[in-house]
């Protein structure tokens, strides 16, 4: 009587991950970007302060847009 053999397992197909989704080209893929402060109702005049706003290109998601 002969022992049969052993069976390999078998092996799986492997799927490549899904490609990077590309950054948004305002925000850098951070989802932010910077605004200057301005003062004043009628000229409005620039101030050297800086305030972080929401990117409308992505809104904040930080990948660009299809």
């Amino acid at each position: 009587m002969t022992v049969p053999a052993a069976k390999k397992p078998a092996t799986r197909r492997k799927t490549p991950p899904p490609p990077a989704p590309a950054k948004c080209p305002d925000c850098d893929g951070k989802g932010e970007i910077t605004e200057t402060v301005r003062v004043g109702s009628r000229k409005g005049r620039a101030t050297n302060d800086h305030q972080t706003a929401l990117c409308l290109t992505c809104w904040g998601t930080g990948h660009a847009a299809d």
